[in-house]
């Protein structure tokens, strides 16, 4: 079962680190502006400018280390880590589960739209 929490909380943590809004001003000085030319047409997005903005941008980067972390911390500090771990396991299932019901509820929605027609 901690094996499992561990997979949850790292996976948790992971798109907290990448994708969160909460977390950019981590991301943020590791980033730069780059102007993309896509067919006559200019886009600009943020690349990473090192290895750490690469780092933090990644997802399955991020995932390795943020598995190192929370499962040397479970072996080496487990009255520290456990309580986290929890808690992102938590947070981690709670995702998972909201992806398939926002999904599930986008298609069913979907569906009534093309049978009202």
């Amino acid at each position: 079962m901690m094996f499992i929490m561990i997979i949850l909380a790292s996976y948790r943590f992971t798109h907290l680190i990448v994708f969160d809004k909460i977390t950019e001003f981590i991301r943020k000085p590791f980033l730069k502006q780059k102007t993309i030319s896509d067919h006559g047409h200019e886009k600009t997005k943020k690349v990473p400018d090192s290895k750490l903005g690469y780092l933090l941008n990644c997802y399955w980067c991020a995932g390795v280390w943020s598995a190192i972390i929370f499962g040397l911390g479970y072996i080496l500090y487990p009255t520290i880590f456990i309580p986290a771990i929890f808690i992102f396991a938590i947070a981690g299932g709670q995702t998972i589960l909201e992806t398939f019901v926002g999904v599930g509820t986008k298609a069913i929605q979907a569906l009534n739209k093309h049978s009202e027609n």
